[in-house]
């Protein structure tokens, strides 16, 4: 099983600095991947209590693909992905273009997980229907898939050329049974599940196998996000088990830090205590 870290792209770690020195202690670890996240516009928290985790408040958030094609050049080896990058709230050639961007430049190590969105007043400072946001996303799903198998696509009835055409990255789809897995086994290669048990895990990821199978397709992989308690690591190492006993594939600590030391002692840990009783 794999395993890997987030980094945050909003709140206050989420400064130049804390970002290149974080990407950095990553990048010279063995962990395979950097994920983030994505908020457009938080409403004020006397809107929202309780309804946010702490440190979204203060609204500070940084684009993921910007992050990412800037961590790209400051990084040589690790896996940059979104957790996850919200559909509806991008045009679909726009997205398109941004995607083959980043994997481009960053050298094919993009793994682009995606999602629907919840938050409903982020859809309405789009302008965007909270309703059709599935719709919506599968069709920048689609128009997604068919720019990195075309040099020619066409957009509302005008053909172009989608270059640069690197290799597609692999594409995760986030959210929850049924809607996710049936998204996945269609336009993705992967589900990425937020905040489900590993007992919980065993049927969704038992459900996805058949459907994939049903669609000729061979096993998806898995991608949990979860906490780690990385101080106590054979707690962290039953637990992180447990993960890949249910079918996960690739695990993935995600930790609240005060500064760039703290998460490169959290690197540290999972390298050097964490990771080698799970490879």
């Amino acid at each position: 099983m794999q395993l890997s870290i987030n980094i945050r792209n909003w709140g206050a770690q989420s400064t130049p600095a804390s970002l290149l020195e974080c990407a950095r202690a990553a990048d010279e670890s063995g962990l395979d991947t950097l994920w983030l996240n994505e908020h457009l516009a938080i409403p004020p928290q006397a809107d929202m209590p309780d309804r946010v985790p702490q440190g979204f408040a203060e609204g500070r958030f940084l684009d993921p693909m910007a992050t990412l094609s800037f961590l790209a050049a400051a990084t040589r080896r690790i896996g940059l992905g979104t957790a996850v990058l919200l559909l509806p709230y991008r045009l679909p050639l726009q997205t398109a273009k941004l995607v083959a961007t980043v994997q481009e430049l960053s050298g094919g190590r993009l793994r682009l997980g995606v999602g629907t969105g919840w938050m409903k007043e982020e859809f309405q400072a789009l302008g965007v229907d909270h309703a059709r946001r599935g719709a919506i996303s599968n069709s920048v799903l689609a128009l997604l898939r068919e720019c990195f198998e075309n040099d020619v696509v066409e957009s509302n009835g005008q053909p172009l050329l989608f270059r640069p055409r690197p290799a597609r990255p692999p594409i995760y789809v986030g959210g929850a049974p049924p809607h996710a897995l049936r998204r996945a086994v269609k336009y993705g290669d992967g589900w990425i599940p937020a905040g489900i048990e590993p007992q919980d895990l065993t049927s969704h990821i038992a459900e996805l196998r058949h459907m994939s199978q049903d669609a000729g397709r061979p096993p998806l992989e898995v991608i949990a996000m979860k906490t780690l308690a990385i101080d106590d690591p054979p707690k962290a190492i039953d637990y992180a088990g447990q993960f890949a006993e249910a079918g996960v594939n690739h695990l993935v600590h995600t930790q609240g830090y005060a500064d760039a030391a703290e998460y490169r002692r959290n690197v540290a840990i999972l390298e050097e205590k964490i990771r080698p009783a799970l490879t």
